[in-house]
């Protein structure tokens, strides 16, 4: 796993590789929406010096910063933490990214079109100005946003500005409300759940590679495949079907009607 680190003065950006579990510090992890593939950061940019000019720097800015604020020395971004030309550490990180999430001590959801008043109004959520927005974030709508909720068991949000909304268990009923996932699972009772009823809450969800679909569902149903990009979303739906089938004989198989729904019309 390759952390980050951020250094002050000059606001420089530190990679450190952990081979061992058990050498992995604690850290933060960021949750976000991506923009254009060039104004996200990469590890290249970081490597070679190169990203501070790009859009996306101000996210892994922030998640550094708040992660300081939290006593947290080291914290993780997608974007630039992972080679993404390197194809057995890119699969790697998609089996582990459940596992990431689920042990960092913060995940904080940067919300990019959410916008709030500058007054931190806390956990009180009689009073939630941008209730609008929040519920209509397009956060809300990718598929990698189900494990990115549900893993980690403190998740804070945070607009634009970088202002604390609140937390999952303070807007616990509005994200119920927008993603028919049980406030049960919000507070962490996800397994206790039939596998048919957690592909339920990634119905209508999008990614930007079709096969990412099905993918990011591989930590919420506890399993692992191998990646195969270019092999269509359909495919990958039906590898994903045959190694739940696999981990799960003489359970209900309920599970299938979902799937064969995904595969026939893409629509999880």
């Amino acid at each position: 796993m390759r952390l980050l680190k951020l250094n002050r003065p000059d606001n420089s950006i530190e990679t450190k590789n952990f081979v061992n579990d058990d050498d992995i510090p604690p850290y933060a992890i960021l949750s976000h929406t991506w923009g254009l593939d060039t104004d996200e950061v990469t590890l290249a940019d970081l490597k070679n010096d190169t990203g501070k000019q790009k859009v996306g720097f101000e996210k892994i800015l922030f998640c550094g910063e708040q992660a300081r604020q939290d006593d947290l020395e080291y914290f993780w971004v997608d974007s630039c933490c992972i080679d993404k030309s390197d194809s057995v550490e890119l699969q790697e990180a998609i089996n582990s990214m459940f596992r990431w999430y689920q042990r960092a001590k913060k995940c904080y959801v940067y919300l990019s079109d959410v916008s709030q008043p500058t007054v931190n109004i806390g956990d009180d959520m009689n009073n939630l100005p941008c209730e609008q927005a929040f519920r209509k974030s397009r956060w809300f709508t990718r598929g990698w946003t189900l494990q990115e909720l549900l893993a980690p068991e403190i998740v804070e949000f945070f607009s634009k500005e970088r202002v604390r909304i609140g937390n999952k268990k303070s807007l616990e009923r509005y994200i119920a409300e927008v993603t028919g996932i049980p406030i049960k699972v919000l507070r962490g009772d996800l397994f206790t759940f039939s596998i048919s009823e957690r592909l339920s809450w990634q119905e209508n969800r999008n990614a930007t590679r079709k096969e990412d679909k099905a993918y990011s569902l591989l930590g919420i149903c506890g399993v692992h495949i191998s990646l195969i990009y270019g092999e269509g979303e359909k495919n990958a739906y039906r590898r994903l079907q045959a190694e739940i089938d696999s981990v799960t004989k003489g359970e209900s198989n309920s599970h299938y009607l979902l799937l064969s729904k995904c595969i026939k019309s893409g629509s999880c």
